[in-house]
């Protein structure tokens, strides 16, 4: 590989962009704010347009809000696909409708141009240490080609099969992480309503089935200690379970329960919760119960 192009450098993106740079990586480097662009190009990266990465990179990596994002710097008019080459990869790590990852690899094709879909699990911090895992869709040959640039990004990569499966499986493991942060939420509103002390509850929670990754990984360490700056966002949660809902009914898979927590999400949105990290649904939930936030006391260790 000479030159890699990274398009989108947001919340995850600038990080993962500025890794693979620190890591001897070749970049040229594209955002709609020139502030991100600016840190990587003090990294050593070019920046340039569009059409410059498509036409000069082997393997242009995108990173972007949502499916228009994604298809207009992709497929619209002087993008990646116009101004590429056949043999190149095109390596999208954003979270988008599966329809629009089967549109990429069906348009790329007929110029020789081959997809890769490596949606990116784990939160910003994770990104920052370059930390991230990676759910890949690819062909073994293209798998190997990008394995490097994912290794330098992260420290767990899945090749979960063929083009498409990455971002299914970004769908399937999102909606367990998201229903798992509405059922603490109700949970543990349910318990400051009955007036029990936080710390016991969770003991009997994490000594028994009623435990999960969310709570004993993320929650402890975010909203229950009263932080909320986001690692993934309320917004972004809402957003993954509109993907969800859409993709479940084009399989005519009945999802009521991420129905009803999408609803939920929603309420948190519109009260002022969406830009806060998406374990804040609690605060909303309570809130809307008019009881006081779940907080823990600031010397308790469930590992103690």
């Amino acid at each position: 590989m000479n030159k890699i192009g990274f398009i989108g450098l947001g919340r995850m993106g600038r990080p993962m962009a500025g890794n693979l740079q620190k890591k001897g990586f070749s970049l040229v480097v594209n955002d709609i704010d020139p502030a991100p662009v600016d840190v990587l190009r003090e990294l050593g990266a070019e920046a340039g347009t569009v059409a410059e990465i498509a036409a000069a990179c082997d393997v242009v990596i995108t990173v972007l809000p949502a499916s228009v994002e994604v298809e207009e710097i992709v497929l619209g008019p002087g993008g990646v696909l116009e101004n590429g080459r056949e043999g190149q990869i095109v390596m999208d790590m954003s979270t988008v409708e599966p329809q629009t990852t089967d549109r990429l690899v069906e348009r790329l094709a007929e110029k020789g141009m081959r997809v890769v879909d490596a949606p990116i699990g784990r939160l910003a911090s994770h990104a920052d240490a370059g930390e991230s895992l990676f759910m890949v869709g690819a062909s073994d040959d293209d798998f190997a080609t990008v394995t490097p640039l994912l290794d330098a990004m992260g420290t767990t990569t899945h090749h979960c099969g063929a083009p498409g499966t990455g971002i299914r499986t970004k769908l399937v493991n999102n909606y367990l992480a998201i229903i798992s942060c509405q059922l603490n939420a109700e949970a543990l509103a349910l318990s400051q309503a009955f007036g029990l002390d936080l710390t016991k509850s969770l003991d009997v929670i994490f000594g028994t089935s009623a435990t999960n990754g969310q709570l004993r990984l993320n929650w402890l360490n975010k909203v229950l200690q009263g932080d909320t700056e986001p690692g993934f966002t309320i917004d972004l949660a809402h957003k993954d379970l509109g993907l969800i809902l859409a993709a479940a009914q084009a399989e005519q898979v009945p999802l009521p329960v991420a129905a009803a927590a999408r609803e939920m999400f929603s309420t948190a949105r519109a009260t002022g919760y969406g830009k806060q990290d998406f374990s804040a649904v609690i605060d909303s939930l309570c809130d809307l119960a008019g009881i006081d936030k779940a907080r823990l006391p600031g010397n308790w260790n469930p590992l103690d």
